[in-house]
Formats: C-alpha cells, structure tokens, sequence
C-alpha cells in the first residue's frame, strides 16, 4: 500500500513540475510578444538599430526608366539601417545628372537617405550650387537643411536661406528651386539686392 502512495505522490510531482514549466513558457512568450509590440527590447533584439553594411568613400548612380542617370550620390561614409530602411551619410555630395538639365550639386555636413521614397535630408553647411543657363542665372545657396526630392529634381528647405542668383544676392526664409524648370520660389520674408547699374560712358 505504501508503495502505491508513493507513485501517487510522485506523480503528483511531475504534473506539478510540468504545470510550472509551462506556466513559465506561457509567461515568457507573451512577455516576448509585448517587448516587440512595445519596443521595450531590454536584452532582445538591441541589435535592430544597428547598420547591416557601411561603405566608405561611396558612390552610387540613380538611373532614370530609360537606364539614363538621374544623379549621383557620394559620400565619405554610409550607414544603412535596416529597420527603417534609411542610410546615414557622412560628408554627402549629390549632383543632379538628368539630360538637358543644369546639373545641381550640392554638399552639406550630414545626411539621410530614404530609400523607400527616393529622398534626400541634407543637414549642416548645405551648400547649393547651379551653372548659368540660356534660361536661367547662375545659381548659389547656403542653408542649414535641404529636402531632396530626387526622382522630381526638387530642393526645398523651410530655414533662412543666403543666395546669389547672377549678381543678385537674396536672403530669404523657405526656398523651393525646382530643376526641370529652372524656377526658384522665396518664402514670405526675404530681401533681393541688386547690384547698381552700369551707366553707360559719355559719348567723347
């Protein structure tokens, strides 16, 4: 008779033993599940934000649906992140390469490539510069960050904004230059200067 309790006992035990391991499987999943819905991954997943590949001293070519190269995009260094599809770029440079365009470059500190929606944040020292056109005049511009939509060779900034355009210098806040035609819109407070006019020498 005793040994018949004892096996009662004993697997009594083991259910128990079974009951709590699974208790604790339960509890971990769902704990699991709510540091990935939340985003509190304290000791899961740290390495999410972290770069899948870095390139140094990069280049690479945006092509138009033609196989034509719409721009050129370089860099000291490039960082992508794969959670959010977005590179971090040191020292960018990006000049625009559509045919029967002006090519506009410009250089700035930092940016950010958003791959997904073919944009370009430039932030730090933006420095904007675009040659002399039948059309249009040399263009220069400086600002602190510069939204560029490359796909529309668009360059927008809502920061003041330092400019030469021909021998006018402009200062203004907001700026929206759009390259297919060749216009350049101000924001709301801005100032042009024109340089004196060139009186003509009389006649000896």
């Amino acid at each position: 008779m005793a040994t018949y309790v004892n096996k009662r006992t004993a697997h009594r035990w083991r259910m128990l033993a079974l009951m709590v391991t699974a208790v604790f499987f339960a509890f971990g999943s769902f704990w699991l599940l709510q540091a990935i819905q939340t985003g509190d991954t304290a000791g899961v997943g740290n390495n999410l934000n972290e770069p899948d590949y870095i390139v140094e001293n990069f280049s690479f070519v945006r092509m138009t649906e033609t196989g034509v190269p719409r721009y050129v995009m370089s860099g000291a260094r490039l960082a992508h992140h794969p959670d959010n599809d977005v590179s971090e770029v040191s020292k960018p440079i990006v000049e625009s390469m559509a045919p029967d365009r002006p090519r506009m470059t410009m250089h700035a500190d930092r940016g950010q490539v958003y791959h997904a929606e073919n944009r370009v944040e430039l932030m730090g020292n933006v420095d904007i510069a675009r040659p002399a056109t039948p059309k249009a005049e040399a263009l220069r511009a400086r600002t602190e960050a510069l939204t560029v939509l490359a796909d529309d060779e668009i360059v927008k900034t809502k920061l003041p904004v330092q400019m030469t355009l021909g021998a006018a210098s402009v200062n203004g806040v907001g700026m929206v230059a759009e390259n297919p035609t060749q216009k350049l819109h101000l924001g709301g407070r801005g100032q042009i200067v024109y340089p004196p006019r060139q009186h003509a020498a009389p006649n000896q």
